[in-house]
């Protein structure tokens, strides 16, 4: 499994971009923020840049790759890779190449106040421009505002909290933000509530969309609008006609293993208060049975569907887009572990799924580390390209997260052998772990968005 942002050639990039920050703004440092499809938006601290010192970078950036310029190679310790660059020493949490012509290709794109390293999204071609996400660099800055306010910056502050016996208050202080999110969401979609018939809620793989979803309707029930759920699980064709991708294999992910036709009857007609029968799914079978559920959507009411393709326009069919109010729930990260080293969503997600997986469903570690490159490819087909659509984000990640996954990560992550084929992810997992201090997760309230990963959720039966 080869995650795209943990390739050696990005990597190698990166080390090149700390050199090229070093040398064009001595005074400055660079800070990596967060992931965008295949790049990752990058900053000064505290210092905006011109679309010109952009082109600067660039430059050199590029003058350094053609160069093949001096990468060594000096030593692992304390969780870094560090590397000696051209005199600079730099310290790199995944490791890289020593040689500049293995680098991918990439060019810097302006997204003031700093620029987007990308690597050309695999769906759009790597000619294709890359379309500036707004709405995800709005939730970030969000985060990291928020984040100041409290005095937090990077996974030392966290640990810091925790070692000094604070781990409580810091539970609380982050399951705060969310409840107060989260009313404040429900508060919004109260006042167009005369509008509004449907709340659509998607995310990738892990993101806790499912427990999001749960609270925000009682948020919603709190205001006096009424939720009433549609699994689109409910309309996948009868495996014979299901999709397969291109190893053969079915692909449950498709949009098209979903009986489009008649879901986007149905939801028309629940959106206009007409009375449905709701077709039930067998699993077991792979065949869709011939009990149905009746299912209308009456006038304090609102229409909740949950799941990967939410926002995608094809839900809707002919629906004006204005009934329906779209949210995107992701783990988005917030924290870093120095300034150029930040903890990726992507494997946020996956130590999530691997915890869960392991923990409250009996999938091995190992099974779920096999199926994850499929999830990934679902998830840039039927989740990133919508995540723009949204009427906003939502950042399901906690501060205090990474540390209470820690010691049941390193608990599944131990069952795998050393000759397993995933034993390189098991000891990338391991050595990113290793920078969290463990908290206690009996403090976890029992209806935090964790609780889905962790078990004990008052969502989800014991």
């Amino acid at each position: 499994m080869r995650e795209t942002h943990l390739r050696k050639g990005r990597q190698t990039v990166k080390l090149g971009l700390i050199k090229a920050i070093h040398d064009l703004f001595p005074e400055e440092r660079l800070q990596t923020s967060y992931s965008i499809l295949e790049g990752v938006y990058c900053s000064l601290y505290q210092s905006p840049l011109s679309t010109r010192e952009v082109a600067l970078i660039d430059r050199t950036l590029h003058d350094w790759v053609t160069a093949h310029s001096h990468i060594q190679f000096l030593r692992k310790e304390g969780g870094y890779y560090h590397y000696d660059v051209g005199g600079l020493v730099v310290k790199a949490v995944y490791p890289a190449f020593a040689d500049t012509a293995l680098v991918e290709r990439f060019t810097l794109v302006p997204f003031p106040p700093g620029f987007i390293v990308d690597f050309g999204d695999v769906e759009r071609g790597g000619d294709t421009p890359l379309i500036p996400p707004v709405l995800l660099g709005a939730t970030y800055e969000k985060t990291r505002r928020w984040l100041d306010n409290i005095d937090i910056e990077l996974v030392a502050d966290v640990n810091a909290y925790l070692e000094a016996g604070r781990g409580p208050k810091l539970i609380a202080i982050a399951e705060a933000l969310h409840e107060k999110e989260m009313s404040v969401i429900a508060d919004t979609i109260l006042q167009q509530r005369r509008a509004l018939r449907v709340l659509l809620v998607s995310g990738p793989s892990s993101s806790g969309k499912t427990s999001f979803t749960q609270r925000i309707s009682t948020q919603l029930e709190v205001n006096g609008l009424k939720p009433v759920s549609l699994s689109l699980d409910n309309y996948f064709v009868n495996r014979a006609d299901t999709p397969v991708d291109e190893f053969g294999k079915y692909d449950f992910d498709s949009i098209e293993a979903l009986d489009l036709p008649l879901m986007c009857d149905q939801i028309v007609r629940l959106i206009d208060g007409e009375p449905v029968e709701v077709p039930t799914f067998d699993f077991v079978t792979g065949a869709r049975t011939e009990r149905t559920s009746p299912l209308r959507v009456g006038p304090s009411e609102i229409l909740v569907i949950e799941g990967i393709h939410a926002l995608d326009q094809r839900i809707l069919g002919a629906t004006h887009p204005n009934v329906a109010f779209k949210i995107y729930v992701s783990a988005l990260g917030g924290l870093n572990i120095d300034l150029v080293n930040r903890v990726p969503t992507t494997e946020i997600r996956l130590l999530r799924r691997m915890v869960r997986d392991h923990r409250t469903r009996a999938i091995a570690p190992e099974q779920t580390l096999s199926q994850w490159a499929s999830v990934r490819a679902g998830e840039y087909q039927n989740v990133f390209r919508f995540q723009e659509e949204a009427d906003l984000m939502f950042n399901s990640s906690m501060l205090y997260e990474m540390n209470a996954l820690r010691p049941l990560a390193e608990e599944a992550l131990a069952t795998i052998p050393d000759d397993s084929p995933h034993w390189e992810t098991k000891e990338r997992l391991a050595n990113l772990l290793s920078f969290f201090e463990p908290v206690d997760v009996s403090r976890v309230p029992f209806n935090s968005i964790l609780r889905e990963f962790i078990g004990g959720s008052i969502y989800y039966p014991a």
